[in-house]
């Protein structure tokens, strides 16, 4: 479906990354929902530090995930 040049705005987007300081016009974010994305993103490099989740040495999906789980453990009590 284009979008065409329709605003985010207009596609009725919600923002949760804060504009540029040099912006004319600041943007309304939802700064709740920017602080949660930015754990989700931390948590997200702590796991590809693990050499084994990162290259997916694992070939079954249920291996992958258990692997998954034990790094989030450690990464947890750590």
């Amino acid at each position: 479906m284009p979008t065409g040049s329709r605003t985010r705005e207009e596609r009725g987007i919600k923002f949760c990354i804060p504009g540029r300081k040099s912006r004319n016009k600041p943007i309304n974010y939802d700064k709740r929902r920017y602080r949660r994305r930015n754990r989700i993103e931390i948590m997200f490099g702590r796991l590809k530090d693990w050499r084994r989740v990162a290259t997916r040495y694992d070939r079954c999906p249920t291996a992958f995930f258990s692997a998954i789980a034990l790094a989030a453990t450690v990464i947890f009590w750590l």
